[in-house]
């Protein structure tokens, strides 16, 4: 009822493990995987280890959860040696990489390929880093990553994580597909600050954070919504997905399968068998048989 083909990737269900979640080891991946999810992303990785950013890192209130840990992560060399490799774990995994630079997403890429991933998520869209100018805001630059990583990945398809913070998401989903992209990822968090009026400066150290959660959702269905209307490749939907109710508005909007990231701390690490529970509680009670009867019907 909800198996899941996703760029030839079967999934039990389109539930995925957003990326920056839990998806460290290869412990958490089993263990996610043993707890519903269709997929797992890993936290992304770049061609250096990285710190993050200075606590205080996170703040959740009222359905808002607001992050700027800054990509923390061990770095792709030590990834190679704790992983070995990935398509002989008890679920299907996702790679998530980004560079500073152009040159370096590739760098990336190709060895991540070693891991043979079943697909490969390219992060162009983290809101509180300082790329220059963004690559997720600029069509040409988004092909150019799209490119560089397609000729380092081999056979292993490519999804590109697009951001909110743009005036045309449309715009840059079609420029990633035209440069060969396999599926989009949509969306990463949008910009935010919470100010605390009684220190009178703002929470978070970095000031600015990625809003998550809930609050997320409605411009998340949005965007996955534009791009299935500007693209013909698989989307995974993100943002803001915690109940079976949101996975079925992500279908409908027009999502092969479903990220869910912020869920994880509202409803814990079965998040995603609950998710799926409630879907087919939904899909019996309005005989459906499965999610391609109800994929983009918003859109009819």
């Amino acid at each position: 009822m909800l198996q899941t083909k996703l760029c030839n990737i079967q999934l039990k269900n389109p539930t995925i493990l957003a990326s920056g979640i839990l998806g460290v080891t290869k412990e958490s991946v089993n263990r996610i995987g043993k707890a519903g999810a269709g997929a797992v992303t890993l936290k992304s990785l770049c061609h250096e280890e990285r710190q993050g950013n200075a606590n205080p890192t996170m703040f959740a209130y009222d359905g808002v959860f607001l992050n700027a840990v800054g990509l923390p992560g061990q770095g792709i060399d030590s990834a190679l040696k704790d992983f070995v490799r990935l398509d002989n774990l008890s679920v299907p995994v996702i790679g998530s990489i980004y560079g500073y630079r152009i040159e370096q997403f590739g760098e990336v890429a190709k060895k991540m390929a070693y891991l043979k991933p079943a697909m490969i998520e390219v992060d162009i869209s983290c809101p509180h880093m300082d790329y220059g100018k963004p690559y997720y805001a600029d069509p040409e630059l988004t092909a150019k990553v799209t490119k560089i990583v397609k000729q380092n990945s081999g056979k292993i398809p490519v999804s590109i994580k697009l951001s909110p913070n743009v005036y045309d998401i449309k715009e840059i989903a079609h420029a990633a597909e035209r440069a060969g992209a396999d599926a989009i990822t949509a969306i990463n968090t949008a910009s935010g600050m919470v100010i605390d009026i009684d220190a009178r400066k703002p929470i978070l150290a970095n000031k600015i954070g990625g809003i998550s959660g809930p609050a997320l959702k409605p411009i998340a269905v949005k965007c996955v919504y534009e791009i299935y209307e500007a693209v013909k490749i698989p989307i995974i939907g993100t943002g803001g997905v915690t109940y079976g109710k949101d996975a079925i508005e992500m279908v409908m909007a027009g999502a092969t399968a479903v990220g869910i990231g912020t869920g994880v701390y509202y409803r814990g690490i079965d998040i995603f068998k609950k998710v799926c529970d409630e879907i087919m509680q939904w899909m019996k009670k309005n005989k459906v048989k499965n999610l391609d009867e109800i994929r983009g019907v918003a859109h009819d």
